[in-house]
């Protein structure tokens, strides 16, 4: 690869962003919570907000807003504790489909990622229908809406994936990246922030073209090191790699119904499916697992787990289905189900190093 910053690395790049993750959980968990403005974190004299709902949004509660003032600009705001264990839960769950399509995944956070979809295991798809296809996969399995952007590179893709915000997507064509970047407010960059965007301002550049007409030295002179990154990333060069820093300790799949379900005999047949899907992730990292769990979430929002360590490694729906059913039949329900799902752990996963040929002419 060249290593060269002048010289653009052209790839194809997904960066996934889960809209209003921690409060969509609690919205999609609790339904007393849905289309109210709500707040992830303490509204007490130091509490803080960790997330908003989109309908607290809109009178203006942000992250990282004090809980008294957030109060103050939405007097019904209703406050919830986080629950990182749950959030953390849905994030394996969503990292679990990206490694469907690639394992070039690099997890920013709990509700963020970049794939780089350059080589993929979706034969002919495009960056932008893998992009529209794992939004529609993440909505089905967990019932929260994510957005996307796609480009060449990260930091395009980055900007991207917060233009048609929430539950949209936007792709940045290669022809189309040198007219969009000199359009944009350079408040829009990203890596450049609000002190930054002021100063920029006073010295005339209000736009990606404003800042394109600077000099490598006027932009060093003013912004140090940074300068040279401002250099690059107007000209749409950004040759950072998705780096890989996530192994999985588990693979699984689950299903919530739009209908509670209270016999074992219509479970055991959602079993049949999940199994089909799991043993269908297991191919794909050439694995076997030897504890299998399954997990029944009630009516009530509770959560009940059962598992079983077996002695093989076991990767074939039929063994995955055997064992999924003595653990369902394992003790009586205790209420009706809404969501069943299987996951193996204890891996025999073998990291693989990916490597790939960047491509000059990419179909977005």
């Amino acid at each position: 690869m060249n290593n060269d910053p002048k010289v653009n690395v052209l790839r194809k790049i997904i960066h996934v962003d889960m809209d209003a993750f921690y409060a969509s959980i609690e919205q999609n968990d609790n339904p007393i919570y849905r289309k109210k403005p709500i707040a992830v974190g303490g509204g007490e004299a130091r509490g803080v907000v960790a997330a908003a709902s989109y309908e607290a949004r809109k009178f203006g509660v942000r992250s990282a807003m004090s809980g008294l003032l957030a109060k103050k600009m939405c007097p019904n705001l209703i406050f919830i504790s986080p629950r990182f264990e749950r959030y953390k839960e849905i994030s394996n769950q969503i990292r679990a489909i990206f490694y469907e399509y690639t394992k070039l995944v690099e997890p920013v956070s709990l509700d963020e990622a970049y794939l780089d979809v350059t080589k993929n295991n979706s034969k002919g798809k495009s960056a932008t229908q893998i992009a529209t296809k794992i939004r529609s996969e993440i909505k089905k399995m967990t019932g929260l809406n994510a957005s996307a952007g796609i480009s060449t590179n990260k930091f395009l893709a980055k900007i991207a994936s917060d233009w048609n915000k929430p539950n949209g997507q936007k792709t940045i064509y290669p022809d189309e990246i040198e007219q969009f970047l000199e359009k944009l407010d350079i408040k829009k960059f990203h890596g450049i922030g609000k002190k930054t965007s002021i100063k920029m301002y006073n010295l005339g550049i209000f736009l990606g073209g404003d800042l394109k007409k600077k000099n490598l030295e006027f932009l060093t002179k003013h912004f140090g090191k940074a300068g040279n990154y401002y250099y690059n990333v107007v000209r749409g060069i950004h040759n950072s790699p998705v780096k890989l820093n996530y192994t999985p300790k588990s693979l699984g799949a689950e299903r919530t119904f739009s209908k509670n379900l209270s016999s074992e005999i219509y479970l055991e047949e959602k079993l049949k499916l999940i199994a089909s899907k799991l043993e269908n992730r297991l191919k794909k990292y050439n694995c076997g697992g030897r504890t299998i769990t399954i997990k029944l979430k009630f009516s009530d929002f509770s959560t009940q787990t059962r598992s079983k360590t077996i002695s093989n490694y076991i990767d074939k729906k039929s063994k995955i289905l055997k064992y999924s059913k003595e653990l369902l039949y394992q003790d009586s329900l205790i209420d009706s189900v809404r969501l069943i799902g299987i996951s193996l752990s204890n891996l025999n996963l073998r990291e693989k190093k990916e490597t790939f040929n960047a491509q000059l002419r990419l179909e977005f």
